[in-house]
């Protein structure tokens, strides 16, 4: 059976990055008998690595090692992508909440280079959702963002692919990991401080988790389901937004003993023509299987026209669930 290789390039080779590299070597069989397609690897970058070229593949065992092997150096994104010629790139870089940068520029930068533009970044399906669609378009490729918002669950996929002519009238859920790691654990007796600090030791919680305890992580996510499945446009600091850095261990205690749990529940549903969207910790009885929703799960209830409620629940999904999301938008994009 003949079957296509492609040229792969990350942009981003930290702990997605490389989850994802040993994701691909795990599938690799399963790609080319099942989907007739192979890859290489040919370029990685990062903000310490700069801009990496092996034009004939890097080893993959030593990638996942930080061996880069005889890789050259590129100056620049634009050489960089000139030599790696990649079919794909690959966005992982961290999240911007204010502006989308540098990853828009980054996906840009492959769509007028031809290569489909795949990203777990959320920022750029907020602030560049038309733009890179519309490029996308123009130069016959994909962009694609299905990790951006819960990790690899087919969200995006799920209204594009299988609810066609459907409205989407509102959603609600729990969309941020830490903030429930961190209310989990001020229920179960911790300070603030102490469950912001046990979030970090156990690899939830960045080393700077502003983010998320303000709010801003799950005000961009709000923002790019309102922007996509809604066709609303949507600016995360147009999402009502309040943070738990208020919330005491008394306010815990106290909603416990009236059967209630804190969670940060993320919103939006349509008012006519207006939309209102919000990020706020709220007390939920126990009854609201919101309030069930536990570690670093996840869950979204959509409400449409068709179906007046329709969940998906993500149970402590790992990087490779992340990783799973960038090759099934490859996938996708190589597939169309």
């Amino acid at each position: 059976m003949t079957h296509r290789t492609y040229n792969l390039a990350l942009i981003g080779f930290g702990n997605v990055g490389r989850t994802f590299i040993s994701l691909l070597a795990r599938k690799r069989e399963r790609l080319i008998n099942e989907h007739s397609l192979d890859f290489r690897i040919t370029g990685v970058a990062t903000r310490t690595l700069g801009w990496l070229v092996d034009p004939k593949g890097f080893d993959l065992d030593q990638l996942l090692r930080a061996d880069f092997g005889d890789a050259a150096a590129a100056d620049s994104l634009r050489h960089w992508m000139v030599a790696a010629r990649p079919d794909a790139v690959f966005e992982t870089t961290a999240l911007n909440p204010h502006t989308g940068q540098p990853a828009i520029d980054h996906l840009r930068s492959a769509l007028e280079h031809g290569a489909h533009a795949i990203s777990a970044n959320k920022g750029p399906v907020v602030y560049g959702y038309e733009e890179l669609t519309a490029l996308a378009a123009k130069m016959h490729r994909k962009f694609y963002f299905e990790s951006s918002v819960m990790d690899g669950a087919p969200i995006f996929n799920l209204f594009r692919e299988c609810l066609p002519a459907i409205e989407l009238r509102g959603f609600r859920g729990i969309l941020n990991s830490t903030t429930n790691v961190i209310l989990e654990a001020m229920e179960q007796g911790q300070s603030f401080d102490d469950a912001v600090r046990h979030t970090q030791q156990i690899g939830v919680a960045e080393s700077d988790p502003s983010n998320d305890i303000d709010g801003w992580d799950a005000a961009v996510k709000v923002a790019a389901l309102a922007t996509v499945l809604m066709k609303h446009p949507l600016k995360p600091d147009q999402v009502e937004r309040v943070g738990i850095r208020g919330i005491t261990k008394q306010q815990i205690d106290a909603a416990k003993i009236d059967g209630r749990r804190y969670k940060v529940v993320c919103s939006a549903h349509l008012d006519g023509d207006k939309l209102h969207a919000r990020v706020a910790p709220q007390a939920l009885p126990l009854s609201d299987p919101l309030a069930q929703v536990a570690g670093t799960s996840s869950v979204i209830s959509f409400e449409t026209d068709m179906l007046p409620a329709l969940a998906i629940h993500e149970i402590n999904p790992g990087l490779e669930a992340v990783a799973y999301g960038l090759l099934t938008d490859f996938l996708r994009a190589v597939k169309e």
